[in-house]
């Protein structure tokens, strides 16, 4: 994958596929200690010992309609090139914890993407869970919060395209204030 939007992308769908009600996407850009940390947790039906601790084998993967499982060994990959590494953390009942941390100015990071346009496709997809998504970087933040935000529009669908124009553009303005770069 050529962004690490694309790998969120990946993993949150997992977690949606796993009955994940409650997602949260944190990015920690921490320009002064050359860090990019990615962190998601969810609630959904986390995995067993074996599946854990297979997960990060490339020809390991529980979908049906593939033999091979790159999702999360890429990713581990493209932190490691960086001097980063993933950790995963999950346990049976309780849901999965995927955290990835790179060296933020290391030539083989990926550009962070179209985090907006990743979160709409995230809710647009999966309008019965709640994501969050946390933004840092450099002591600056932005969050986001699907269930707030459903409190606040009642009846009205989340993934509704006038909702959704509203959120890509609060988004959009949000990472804008905190000095987010798709790089």
């Amino acid at each position: 994958m050529l962004e690490l939007s694309l790998h969120i992308l990946d993993i949150v769908e997992n977690s949606t596929r796993a009955g994940a009600r409650n997602v949260r996407i944190e990015i920690h850009e921490d320009i002064a200690e050359d860090r990019l940390i990615i962190d998601i947790n969810d609630d959904g039906e986390g995995m067993d010992e074996d599946t854990l601790r297979k997960a990060l084998d490339p020809f390991f993967t529980t979908k049906k309609v593939r033999r091979v499982g790159l999702g999360l060994p890429m990713l581990a990959e493209a932190a490691e090139r960086t001097g980063g590494r993933l950790t995963l953390e999950s346990r049976e009942g309780r849901g999965t914890r995927v955290r990835v941390e790179f060296g933020y100015s290391h030539i083989d990071r990926q550009p962070l993407g179209d985090m907006p346009g990743t979160i709409l496709a995230l809710i647009a997809g999966n309008p019965e869970v709640n994501f969050t998504y946390c933004h840092r970087r450099d002591g600056l933040f932005y969050r986001l919060d699907t269930s707030e935000i459903k409190e606040e529009i009642g009846d009205i669908p989340v993934n509704h395209a006038e909702v959704l124009k509203f959120i890509r553009e609060t988004m959009e303005e949000g990472l804008k204030g905190v000095g987010f770069s798709r790089h």
